[in-house]
């Protein structure tokens, strides 16, 4: 029977860094590109539990125009001073319209000063700038609504790029618990634990939960901070993710509930019977007391202070001493 079995040869793949490699794209490009779906990846059949690049999506990506510098171009990030050059607008109108949320950052990063600095896609603030409806919005006086939310303090940076993270992860995530660990992953625990009462419920969820590892050694500064900027602190956005997560768990339950550890059942210690023993007599019992106590060894014999014993006295003397006559009774 297993030798009529027919197995369709796997794919070739290779690892991501192999894949960066070929591709002509540094690490960082590499994941950007294939979380904005740049670059598609399949799990690893191998049990390694990652993702790999098929060999023919590498070979299409080659066979396009340009290459490499159009995929390079297609996943170029850029900061402030750099995004606003490319837009043809004053660094603090930028600042401006990405505070507004008009502008959505794609990556971050925490310079030496522990300050965060935003990252946007270039392809991205091309077209913003090409697109005649936002013309009103790059030069000119900010209208007057736009103004008074900036007066306000208005800065939805932070939530539009864990908007955008929470897409990437849902996109990776495979299996509706990989799904609501994604959206866990920017609420707090407290939130999670109001929303998730089940103890093993949570457990699971944390297996999916994990913070961005690209942001400095867990427990850093650095980590403590990109961690705050993952977690929902608005009561609006809180309140949307703590709906999305109960529908996420609710999916998840359905599908396939959190493992917990099976019930041991136990039978109660059984007494053993007491046995009726025949009465023993007291000598008897005395006897095979003694009979089960070891017996002790003999005290070591000392040869010069043990006494020699007293032997009877022989020979002639003994005799005279027998026959030595006895007194008349009177």
């Amino acid at each position: 029977m297993s030798g009529s079995t027919f197995v369709p040869p796997r794919p070739a793949t290779c690892a991501p860094s192999r894949a960066a490699r070929e591709l002509g794209l540094r690490r960082n490009e590499f994941t950007l590109a294939v979380r904005l779906g740049r670059i598609r990846t399949v799990p690893d059949e191998g049990g390694g539990g990652g993702r790999r690049v098929e060999r023919a999506e590498i070979d299409r990506l080659r066979a396009q125009d340009g290459f490499p510098e159009t995929l390079r171009e297609r996943v170029r990030v850029v900061g402030t001073a750099e995004g606003a050059a490319l837009m043809g607008i004053p660094a603090g109108r930028f600042t401006r319209l990405a505070r507004l949320g008009l502008l959505v950052p794609v990556r971050l990063y925490l310079n030496r000063y522990r300050a965060v600095v935003w990252l946007y896609l270039a392809e991205e603030l091309r077209q913003f700038a090409a697109c005649a409806e936002n013309a009103h919005l790059l030069k000119g006086r900010t209208p007057e609504t736009l103004r008074g939310q900036l007066a306000a303090g208005v800065d939805l940076r932070a939530r539009n790029w864990r908007g955008r993270h929470l897409g990437f992860l849902l996109r990776e995530a495979e299996g509706p618990w990989a799904r609501a660990g994604a959206v866990a992953v920017l609420l707090a625990p407290v939130e999670i634990a109001d929303v998730v009462k089940d103890p093993y419920e949570r457990a699971q969820l944390n297996r999916f939960r994990s913070a961005p590892s690209d942001h400095g050694a867990p427990g850093s500064p650095s980590a403590h901070l990109a961690e705050h900027l993952m977690t929902a602190h608005d009561s609006d956005e809180a309140d949307w993710l703590r709906s999305e997560l109960a529908h996420a768990v609710q999916e998840a339950r359905d599908h396939s509930p959190a493992p917990r550890p099976a019930a041991r059942h136990t039978a109660p210690a059984r007494r053993p019977a007491a046995h009726h023993a025949h009465p023993v007599p007291p000598t008897a019992a005395r006897h095979a007391v003694a009979a089960a106590r070891p017996a002790s060894p003999p005290p070591p014999r000392d040869h010069k202070s043990e006494p020699r014993a007293t032997r009877p006295a022989r020979g002639l003397r003994a005799w005279l001493h027998r026959r030595r006559p006895r007194p008349a009774e009177v």
